[in-house]
């Protein structure tokens, strides 16, 4: 059975990454929201939330499978989040899907060319990606790459971290993904794949710890 309690000495580290990844946007109203596919089930339920409070009036949720969600979601990803976005009351009509991307990059590419090809590109001037809460600095720098005309919002349910890893059951998979998601912070970059953004020392220091301690599966080559 897979631990959910953080290894005591590197909590902080752990802390560290957790905090830097999310951007702590406010929420607000824009055009449409965007749910991005991962193994986390609480993304359409939180954008379900979103939709009910009135902060945008359209959805697409984008995935096909990566890595680790086959099993979890052997439709896809994104069909899987719209029916549990239905089971919370949002109307199938007000839900697209995107079944293809099997990453950050595709999500965004995909929507953009989901919504030219229903010619609604036009109507979408902001939006806000809803995702894991460790996705968000990453998806935010690579939506402001490649799609530059829109402004970017992005949400993830305000949640503790132990309570997170707790709702994930796998405090390894959690830390070695938000390792992955930092990392990705300069190499996308390097790649033209995102924008550039600065990145604390206090970051890279907690991010060599980890790797140190052995949190690799999830690295990008360099």
């Amino acid at each position: 059975m897979a631990s959910t309690v953080i290894p005591v000495g590197l909590r902080v580290e752990v802390e560290v990454l957790w905090d830097h990844a999310q951007m702590h946007h406010e929420v607000r109203a824009v055009d449409a929201g965007i749910g991005l596919g991962s193994h986390d089930l609480d993304v359409p339920v939180y954008t379900a939330e979103l939709y009910h409070r009135g902060l945008f009036p359209r959805i697409v949720f984008s995935g096909g499978n990566a890595p680790g969600t086959t099993e979890l979601f052997p439709r896809g990803e994104a069909v899987h989040f719209r029916e549990r976005a239905m089971e919370s009351g949002v109307p199938g009509d007000a839900i697209l899907v995107e079944p293809d991307a099997t990453n950050t990059g595709e999500n965004i590419d995909f929507t953009r060319a989901l919504f030219e090809s229903t010619g609604t590109l036009g109507d979408i001037r902001s939006v806000t990606l809803i995702s894991r809460p460790y996705q968000q600095r990453r998806a935010y720098a690579i939506c402001r790459k490649r799609w530059p005309e829109v402004e970017v919002t992005c949400a993830s349910r305000a949640v503790p971290l132990d309570d997170y890893v707790a709702g994930i059951g796998d405090v390894d998979r959690v830390i070695n993904t938000l390792v992955g998601d930092t990392q990705r912070l300069w190499v996308y970059p390097a790649l033209g794949w995102a924008i550039e953004q600065p990145v604390p020392d206090r970051v890279r220091k907690a991010f060599s710890r980890l790797v140190d301690a052995g949190f690799v599966r999830r690295l990008h080559p360099e």
